[in-house]
């Protein structure tokens, strides 16, 4: 497990488990926009197992970017966005990327993907995707959101991935439980 310190993280962290096929960016997407009309300002980081790039080639950020900027940062009245090279790292550090998402104060922090990190998460589990859960192996899975019966470990919340009311509540109830779940993996 690779090892994040949230034991002077003021900022609550959600990871979002789930494998590939599972809807984690469709869940995402339903319900960022409604966490939003509650008050939350949410920020996501994205894991992406592959080679992406926001930039468009022959574009003067892309093209000063390939030049060596690093970071190279692009911005208009409606939005900016930071490129940074990696090439020496074998995988983004999560730590970093909260440090660069800290500065705007969001009310919570989702993250999907990096599930080997240690972090509280709420997994998404269907059995059609014909994957093991992840909450037997992984301590740091606090609830399971599942329309499957299936057997979950001692301790973990059972919550109905259809619906989006109960995810949001117990989303919503999440800064207010970060102070207790950030102290450990449960037993």
């Amino acid at each position: 497990m690779t090892k994040l310190d949230l034991t002077h993280l003021d900022i609550p962290v959600l990871g979002i488990a789930a494998w590939s096929g599972t809807g984690k960016t469709t869940l995402l997407e339903a319900i960022l926009p409604r966490l939003r009309e509650r008050g939350l300002r949410v920020a996501v980081i994205k894991h992406a197992h592959h080679e992406f790039d926001v930039d468009t080639p022959g574009k003067d950020s892309h093209r000063l970017r390939q030049a060596g900027a690093v970071p190279m940062l692009v911005a208009s009245k409606r939005r900016f966005a930071l490129m940074m090279e990696t090439p020496e790292l074998e995988e983004a550090d999560l730590s970093q990327l909260i440090e660069q998402v800290k500065p705007l104060s969001p009310d919570m922090i989702l993250i999907e993907g990096f599930k080997a990190w240690n972090m509280p998460k709420l997994e998404l589990f269907r059995c059609n995707v014909d994957k093991p859960l992840r909450a037997f192996e992984d301590k740091w899975i606090r609830a399971i959101a599942t329309t499957d019966d299936v057997e979950l470990p001692h301790g973990i919340e059972r919550l109905d991935l259809d619906n989006h009311d109960v995810i949001i509540d117990w989303m919503m109830a999440w800064p207010s439980r970060w102070v207790t779940m950030r102290q450990g993996p449960r037993e």
